[in-house]
């Protein structure tokens, strides 16, 4: 596989299915919102952002698979998978909170070879592949060199649907708002993870995540110098449900934190 031209194709797709979402954020009605659990939402726009997707990449003539949220398509049984999420931040958009992004990822087992993440209202596609680096808008992008916990500047995710590990997660925030510049909680781990890879924010971790959520910025965190776990530092953060994605720097003492109250 050209692992390039393959990348910059996939970037082409996720920025038609952007500018289609965009159009249909001007004129969406909430009543046009489901709910696929607490706190779960989805939209029609969701899941006609999937079915371009899976066409568009369906026409590249890989033999993959998918792994998609909406489930446009069937599951897959194959080991190189393209894993889709079509509308990173679907709060976000249905409240024109205007944060919310498309994420592609290509990965053969847990090995993920391309990433993009397309952000929508502020046109910026980040994108890598693998041993390629990492790219925005066509320049090439690193991690921070923050080395010292005060000084960062840290993402997450609240809880929004499992709620059993709150009291260890708050205790957690606490920690860090006494260690660091701050938190922010955007709404999509998509762009949190390319912005912890393009050094906006130094640090970044979740729990309860899916595969389609950050796929793709993992493999442009790590392309762009930066490194991911999960929260024991080793295991899975693809499939695993837990991820912190840093600069590299900061990672121990980011651990260290999450660990004094995630058993």
């Amino acid at each position: 596989m050209n692992l390039k031209q393959l990348t910059l194709d996939v970037c082409n797709i996720a920025k038609e299915t952007g500018a289609f979402i965009k159009k249909e954020r001007k004129s969406f009605d909430l009543e046009k919102v489901d709910s696929k659990g607490l706190n779960q939402l989805v939209s029609y726009v969701d899941i006609e952002a999937e079915k371009k997707i899976a066409l568009g990449l369906s026409q590249l003539n890989l033999n993959a698979g998918f792994i998609t949220e909406e489930d446009t398509t069937e599951k897959s049984t194959k080991d190189l998978n393209w894993i889709i999420d079509p509308l990173d931040g679907t709060t976000n958009f249905i409240h024109d909170l205007p944060v919310f992004s498309v994420s592609i990822a290509l990965a053969l087992g847990e090995d993920i070879l391309i990433g993009v993440v397309y952000e929508i209202m502020k046109d910026e596609c980040f994108y890598a592949w693998k041993d390629g680096g990492a790219w925005l808008n066509e320049k090439p992008i690193s991690v921070s060199k923050i080395d010292k916990l005060q000084d960062s500047l840290l993402a997450t995710g609240f809880p929004y649907f499992e709620f059993e590990e709150m009291e260890s997660y708050l205790a957690v925030l606490n920690s860090f708002m006494k260690e660091t510049h701050g938190l922010r909680r955007l709404g999509s781990a998509a762009v949190d993870l390319v912005y912890t890879a393009c050094g906006r924010f130094d640090g970044f971790f979740e729990y309860n995540l899916h595969a389609w959520d950050v796929a793709g910025g993992i493999c442009i965190v790590r392309e762009a110098g930066g490194r991911v776990t999960d929260f024991k530092n080793g295991g899975d953060p693809l499939f695993g449900k837990q991820i912190v994605a840093t600069n590299g720097a900061t990672h121990e003492a980011i651990l260290k934190t999450i660990n004094a109250h995630f058993k």
